[in-house]
């Protein structure tokens, strides 16, 4: 049906508008641009009206300044989509092709990888067109803030495909009733509103079992946060926290077996060849390891730097240089090198775009 990441912004508009939250556009060119607004119109981010429109009144003209960020956050997308996502996808595609002829050790780091590719996938087409749009004066909201850091699914949400995560809380899962009708309806709401995103991506069942595993899972989660008493997630000790990071990130790598497999069967034959310990192939993925250190890094970076602006919780960065100084056009340079040099140049569409 076509039912794209455009159709989303049109759909926020026209309620926005309904709702009285936003008035009408009178320019017919200027809504047109905003709803067609060609760096973000075929994988988002979803951008709102309220956030875009006021824009096109303003004076947003390409400078020197958002040039000189707008092409690095470009770049740094465009090292995540090439370098590490499109080179893991090999390997990836290898073992989900046939899981059974490889050694549960190789399905595991499949896995593991393929959580790496879809990341770095649809983050960096986010940030490609997040440095686009920045480079012809227009500001776009982040997509990813490190999601692999989630102490929680709940959070993960908060932190993965923001844009959509916050489109379906506001236009479906309120709409739905939110919080307001009792503890059951909440579960339910929660629930239905992952299980149509799941749908959203594809008329699959693997898509649906996608969305439903992901509903549970915020549905358990809301319910032990109402048995512990705490309403938001609660940040323990570095030991709780670190744990609760690890089981987050296990079952949402999980719940990619069925985002990324192409029936039902193929996932059982994944989840088989780890759970029985399976023999086969050893392959171990030199692309893997990279992208999986590359990751570790750049997350411990955030970490770092985070704890050192003395933030409360962990937020992602765009390591932007200042370009009028040698020390900023050796570091952009040298990226750009490693982006070309270390490029798959192989036919790898993004993710998304099927979506």
């Amino acid at each position: 049906m076509g039912i794209s990441f455009y159709t989303f912004q049109s759909l926020s508009y026209t309620i926005d508008v309904y709702r009285k939250k936003v008035n009408a556009e009178k320019s017919f060119i200027k809504l047109a641009l905003y709803i067609s607004f060609f760096p973000q119109l075929v994988a988002g981010p979803i951008v709102k009206s309220k956030d875009f429109l006021p824009q096109l009144y303003e004076n947003r003209n390409i400078s020197l300044n958002n040039l000189n960020s707008g092409v690095q956050i470009f770049i740094f997308g465009l090292f995540k989509k090439i370098v590490i996502a499109d080179n893991v996808s090999v390997f990836v595609d290898d073992v989900f092709s046939c899981p059974k002829a490889y050694h549960a050790i190789s399905v595991i780091l499949a896995v593991i990888g393929y959580s790496i590719q879809i990341y770095c996938d649809f983050s960096g087409y986010s940030d490609m067109a997040i440095g686009s749009a920045k480079c012809l004066g227009y500001d776009l909201n982040r997509n990813f803030d490190l999601p692999y850091l989630s102490g929680s699914v709940s959070e993960f949400w908060k932190r993965w495909h923001i844009s959509l995560s916050t489109w379906l809380q506001e236009y479906l899962y309120i709409p739905l009733g939110g919080n307001r009708k009792g503890k059951a309806r909440t579960y339910l709401n929660n629930f239905l509103t992952m299980l149509i995103g799941g749908l959203w991506h594809g008329a699959s069942w693997t898509f649906i079992a996608w969305g439903a595993l992901h509903g549970a899972a915020l549905c358990v989660n809301k319910a032990f946060r109402a048995v512990t008493g705490h309403e938001k997630d609660h940040k323990g000790s570095p030991l709780c926290t670190a744990v609760s990071t690890a089981f987050t990130y296990i079952f949402v790598s999980f719940c990619w077996i069925f985002f990324r497999a192409v029936s039902f069967e193929n996932a059982y034959e994944i989840i088989m060849g780890i759970v029985t310990w399976q023999n086969g192939v050893i392959q171990l993925s030199a692309w893997c390891i990279f992208a999986i250190i590359v990751s570790v890094v750049g997350y411990a970076a955030a970490i770092i730097k985070s704890r050192k602006t003395g933030a409360q919780q962990i937020e992602g960065f765009y390591p932007v240089s200042d370009l009028n100084t040698i020390h900023g056009l050796f570091i952009f340079f040298t990226a750009v090198g490693l982006t070309l040099g270390l490029a798959y140049t192989g036919n790898n569409p993004f993710i998304y775009f099927q979506f």
